[in-house]
């Protein structure tokens, strides 16, 4: 059988052919992220608060389906670097069964409390009406993005990036050039306004899905995937969910953390505006990051599975250092323009006071987060999810909302964006901490 290129290729070149279509995927994806709220935005101000509340919640329809896919990538990976390939095809066949239970839960959801939710979030009649639509119709259509997403991350955990970037750039593309089409009603189209953003939303993926579905029915794959002909086996779940939970729940802590921030500053409509355009905003620096520890993440599952510890710390420590000169662009971006980047969103002077000053000081977080996010890439790869869920916590939970609350009480609106450089900082510490201890315990006798 032909090696497999990340347990043979130079560590610098394979980081490179690993991760560039990821942060291609990333990046067409922030820009989505942009373009929809640049969109809805221009319908008024008050719409682009409806999807500032709703993005919590869809944030945690992707933290399901990015959790279980992280699972996936990290047990197969480390399957195929100890040679255990049978056990990898049977993880990848389990990923889809899942993919399908966790689409039924987001269904039920969305059909029974789309309007329940919104009307806990706020009291704005139109928000809650507006907002409810485009709940029910992102949530009872997640199936498609549930099998998008296990796709990809089953076909990068074999070494293959290219495709999981054509699947992710054929949805965020359509989802684009759809999104004015419906909002404003063009080319005879009704004119559906926030609702046409989320149908957008759900053909983008939907035509992700038709992608991967050609591309693992067309293509000889690492792995063998079957939908039916075997046994759910409880050992495999376990294990997938032993990285995949505490990756779920990192991601949904983030939609806690924003729920929290939006309440904490619910006095002011330009502050909850603000916050929800840096979420967007940083995703154009974060999105990169979070490509490279996509594609560092099976590099040093494979190697750890086949306890070659050298090319395994190499890719971390290159893969690290890419990280911050990253965050140093995404800081000086930040801190130079903030102005010019919340224009983009029609920021009148009021979100344009409230955001300058917000932007730079939330920027700040941005070089500590390169160590964590590729420090994650470490644990989450060796099966070592939790450690990369008790920072999360510490940052966004133990530290970001407790700050912004006595922050924003005692000292006011401005001073309350210094609780996320100072969680980063908390996080940091308690990073440095656990990946010193997991390289003495485990890494340094492989």
């Amino acid at each position: 059988m032909q090696e497999n290129k990340m347990g043979v290729m130079p560590v610098g070149k394979l980081i490179i052919n690993m991760s560039w279509p990821a942060v291609v995927s990333m990046l067409i994806q922030a820009m989505y992220n942009i373009v929809d709220s640049f969109f809805v935005s221009r319908i008024s101000e008050t719409a682009l608060a409806a999807i500032t509340y709703i993005f919590p919640v869809q944030m945690v329809l992707i933290s399901c389906a990015v959790g279980t896919g992280i699972g996936i990538n990290s047990l197969i990976s480390r399957r195929l670097g100890a040679r255990r390939f049978e056990e990898a095809d049977l993880v990848a066949c389990h990923g889809y069964r899942m993919a399908f239970i966790n689409w039924g839960v987001f269904f039920l959801i969305g059909f029974f409390l789309s309007h329940p939710l919104m009307r806990v979030m706020t009291d704005t009649e139109y928000i809650v009406t507006e907002g409810s639509k485009y709940l029910a119709i992102v949530l009872m259509g997640s199936l498609f993005i549930f099998v998008q997403i296990t796709t990809e991350k089953t076909l990068q955990a074999t070494g293959n990036m290219v495709a999981p970037m054509i699947i992710s750039l054929s949805g965020a593309l359509t989802n684009m050039i759809l999104d004015p089409v419906l909002i404003f009603g063009m080319f005879g189209l009704p004119r559906l306004e926030v609702k046409g953003a989320a149908i957008a939303t759900i053909i983008g993926q939907g035509v992700s899905l038709l992608v991967a579905a050609c591309i693992i029915g067309k293509k000889e794959n690492a792995v063998k995937i079957r939908l039916k002909g075997f046994k759910i086996e409880r050992y495999i779940i376990k294990e997938i969910y032993a990285v995949g939970f505490p990756a779920m729940v990192m991601q949904a802590i983030s939609s806690v953390m924003l729920l929290g921030y939006n309440s904490i500053l619910s006095k002011s409509a330009a502050a909850v505006a603000v916050l929800g355009v840096y979420v967007k905003l940083q995703s154009f620096v974060f999105m990169p990051l979070f490509g490279l520890n996509q594609g560092v993440m099976p590099i040093v599952g494979y190697n750890y599975g086949a306890r070659n510890r050298e090319r395994m710390m190499e890719a971390y420590r290159k893969a690290l250092i890419t990280a911050i000169i990253i965050m140093i662009f995404g800081l000086a971006l930040f801190q130079t323009m903030p102005g010019e980047l919340l224009k983009m969103f029609s920021a009148d002077a009021e979100m344009l006071k409230v955001g300058v000053p917000a932007l730079r000081i939330i920027s700040l977080c941005f070089v500590p987060a390169a160590f964590d996010v590729i420090s994650s890439a470490m644990f989450q790869s060796t099966g070592h999810g939790v450690y990369s869920l008790f920072a999360s916590l510490i940052r966004q939970l133990v530290g970001i909302l407790p700050l912004a609350y006595i922050l924003y009480n005692y000292a006011g609106l401005k001073a309350s964006w210094f609780s996320v450089p100072l969680a980063e900082i908390l996080g940091f510490t308690y990073t440095a901490i656990m990946f010193h201890n997991f390289y003495k315990r485990e890494v340094r006798n492989l």
